[in-house]
């Protein structure tokens, strides 16, 4: 169940505010300009974006579990800082606090002329970094989970789910970005709502972190 949890935090980052509205930028970059007539070559370089990301938030996900483990003996107090700190994420999420440097979006300073596969490959690695603050909310809420993993390679997966969670449907909008116009308008119409509901998602992770029910509510989910 916590690779459900960090697969629904991926797309959930993907529909974030600061996030979104950039994507239709992204995939032009990918097409070298129009997208509609270039599905082939978009797909193709929104693909090696995806495993650019993917790359860098796995090996996050290994370290977050390796710290984790070393720090085992301490699993208690690190579960109620995990949760106190994801709170007030939802409350940053909601609106109900400021924290800027989470809200806070960076300009993608790289060379998007002529991208290929594997300059795409490259253009995912720096996107993961410079857009930190960006998806910082959830990816930190994933990475959290990942620290509290009993094994390195269960961390490592979760944020391999989390990457899939993003990457599934910027990749289906490589595909289909003219059918998605009326979509995207209906996220950012709501975006309030919408805010406010992933704002609550994370309040109740941290709640349950807190209380050390993680586990018992996972279980019972699965079941």
């Amino acid at each position: 169940m916590e690779y459900m949890m960090s697969f629904l935090e991926g797309i959930i980052t993907f529909i974030s505010p600061c996030l979104l509205p950039m994507i239709p930028i992204y995939l032009s970059y990918f097409a070298g300009g129009e997208v509609a007539s270039k599905k082939k070559e978009t797909l193709q370089n929104a693909s090696g974006f995806v495993i650019g990301f993917t790359i860098v938030f796995m090996l996050l996900g290994t370290f977050a579990s390796s710290i984790g483990i070393f720090l085992k003996q301490y699993s208690q107090v690190l579960q109620i800082i995990f949760g106190v700190i994801m709170i007030v994420f939802g409350l940053n999420f909601m609106g109900m606090l400021k924290i800027k440097w989470l809200n806070r979006t960076s300009e993608l300073k790289a060379d998007t002329k002529n991208l290929n596969f594997i300059r795409s490959i490259l253009f995912g690695i720096i996107f993961s970094i410079t857009w930190t603050p960006c998806v910082g909310t959830f990816l930190g809420s994933a990475l959290m989970l990942a620290a509290s993993a009993e094994q390195v390679l269960e961390g490592t997966l979760m944020l391999l789910c989390f990457s899939m969670g993003l990457a599934i449907p910027f990749l289906i909008t490589a595909l289909f970005i003219h059918k998605f116009k009326t979509t995207f308008g209906f996220i950012k119409k709501h975006y309030e709502m919408i805010n406010k509901i992933c704002g609550i998602f994370l309040i109740v992770i941290g709640i349950l972190m807190i209380t050390g029910y993680m586990r018992q509510f996972l279980s019972i989910l699965s079941n």
